[in-house]
């Protein structure tokens, strides 16, 4: 009796472990995975206008036939251009600009003053975006206005050429950003009052523009 009673104790205390064991072993539902908000990348694409400052380093090479002669031809300058980007994928950027401007260029003889003036042109640009940071490439046409003022002379003609430059946009917020930019023009040459004349520039800018 005591022996059945024993074994039957015994048992008892083997199931009750393994309920317990088997009530330890639990799972806890899987969390459902946190969503993680990012920031839209900027955007290029769109138009813009916007204005422009900087400074001009003209170069100006002149031959009559007989004599030949170099002068430089520096000053300020201030303008304005428009333009409109297309997007390709995250960061390439693909624009068309075109720009108007007016250069302090000009040079006193005494008996006359020689340089430029109103200038523009027309550009494709190819860019690489990183966000707010937007590098570009741009060449294309340009023509200035090219004076001839003095004593019984008032000539003006319009020199042609091309423009080469690279640059950096920085978007300040999320519709206006910063310029600085580096050109280089050469206005080719070409016969002014029976002078060959040959005229190119360097040229700094920095602009502030608006998106549309």
């Amino acid at each position: 009796m005591i022996k059945s009673i024993l074994i039957g104790s015994v048992a008892a205390i083997a199931i009750s472990s393994s309920v317990f064991a088997a009530d330890a072993v639990y799972e806890a539902p899987a969390e459902p995975p946190v969503a993680v908000e990012t920031a839209p990348q900027f955007s290029w694409s769109g138009g813009y206008a916007g204005i422009l400052t900087g400074y001009g380093w003209g170069d100006g090479d002149f031959f009559d036939g007989t004599t030949a002669a170099n002068d430089d031809f520096d000053g300020a300058r201030i303008g304005g251009f428009v333009g409109y980007n297309w997007g390709f994928g995250s960061n390439a950027i693909v624009g068309l600009e075109g720009d108007v401007n007016y250069d302090w260029n000009h040079n006193d003889y005494g008996v006359g003053e020689v340089g430029t003036g109103l200038n523009g042109s027309v550009r494709a640009r190819l860019g690489y975006a990183m966000d707010r940071v937007l590098l570009y490439t741009a060449g294309g046409y340009t023509a200035t206005n090219f004076k001839v003022e003095g004593s019984g002379i008032d000539e003006s003609t319009t020199l042609h050429g091309w423009t080469v430059g690279a640059g950096v946009d920085y978007a300040l917020t999320d519709r206006v950003f910063t310029r600085l930019e580096y050109r280089y023009n050469d206005f080719s040459d070409k016969e002014v009052l029976g002078v060959d004349t040959d005229f190119d520039q360097h040229v700094v800018n920095i602009g502030l523009a608006v998106k549309f």
